[in-house]
């Protein structure tokens, strides 16, 4: 599909509107002002001021805009369009009732993996924006503590904790850190779709860690939701749902995060870096090196690196 970008004055975009009157829409995403399906070109304009042209007849159609502001720009796009599959998210996606999940703590070698799905009706979108709720790496662990406590008392959700002993046992035992993954979002989604019975959302989304069909091989003989089930990388910002299941995670792993610390009697870092793999160390001389089953994931590199600085 051709894209062809401008951005222009408030006033072209009224005259804009005006023109394509007999076209316009009533999907507009956020922070929209209008969308118009042409024949051979959807055209469709922000509050930013700038215009998106979508279709074979994209440089042909903005080009008849973009000579009516000076300085204004035509930018055909470079980047290929993702290829749209059953599992793409409708265009209209963040305006649905969705249940969203996500998850927090598999990149961290200290701390449990933490997974939630929440379902966010379209009632509820406005007070979750209300609330504060956007992309969790754009919010501090304060912030996230915040939104959290509120969160969880306005919409129905599901927390799954994974601590690391189980954790251990299931890698140990042969599955992917994928598969576990999936059998958490699962069961979660499994969880919140329970809980808001009888009603129905529009759709599931998850933030997407494996390919849709990699997802569902890892979850062959369990009972799994799919219907309208859509996968997205930065889900967070494709739909509140997401970022919401996001914010209660990492607010559920920040909890055990400390829990750990008051455990260990040291401050323990996140992440797999170095100031891990010193923890880590420093965790091995007060309580041994079996201590690391209940407060790592084994697996990671950090481990022999910590008995390596051991001895020395």
């Amino acid at each position: 599909m051709s894209n062809a970008v401008i951005k222009v004055q408030s006033s072209v975009i009224e005259k804009m509107k005006q023109h394509y009157s007999s076209s316009l829409t009533n999907k507009i995403p956020p922070g929209g002002l209008f969308v118009a399906k042409l024949s051979n070109c959807t055209v469709t304009a922000y509050k930013s001021g700038k215009v998106l042209f979508q279709g074979s007849d994209s440089i042909l159609e903005s080009s008849k805009w973009s000579t009516q502001t000076k300085g204004d720009k035509v930018t055909k796009s470079s980047a290929k369009p993702k290829p749209q599959t059953i599992y793409s998210p409708p265009d209209n996606i963040a305006t649905l009732s969705i249940i969203g999940s996500d998850e927090v703590g598999t990149g961290d070698y200290f701390g449990p993996m933490t997974v939630v799905a929440a379902y966010v009706s379209k009632q509820n979108l406005s007070l979750l924006r209300e609330l504060g709720v956007k992309d969790s790496k754009n919010l501090t662990d304060t912030q996230i503590a915040v939104i959290a406590k509120q969160v969880i008392k306005a919409i129905p959700y599901s927390l799954l904790i994974l601590h690391n002993e189980k954790y251990n046992d299931l890698q140990e035992s042969g599955m992917s850190q994928g598969k576990i993954k999936a059998l958490l979002h699962n069961q979660a989604l499994i969880n919140v779709l329970e809980k808001i019975k009888p009603e129905k959302p529009d759709g599931i989304l998850i933030d997407q860690f494996a390919e849709p069909g990699v997802y569902y091989r890892y979850l062959a003989g369990q009972s799994v939701p799919n219907e309208n089930v859509y996968f997205s990388t930065k889900a967070e910002g494709v739909h509140l749902a997401v970022a919401a299941a996001s914010i209660v995670a990492r607010y559920a792993f920040v909890k055990e995060f400390e829990k750990l610390s008051v455990r260990a009697g040291i401050d323990i870092p996140k992440g797999a870096g170095s100031k891990v793999d010193l923890a880590a160390a420093t965790l091995i001389k007060k309580h041994g090196v079996a201590a690391l089953r209940s407060f790592t994931k084994l697996h990671f590199a950090n481990t022999d690196k910590a008995k390596a600085l051991v001895k020395k």
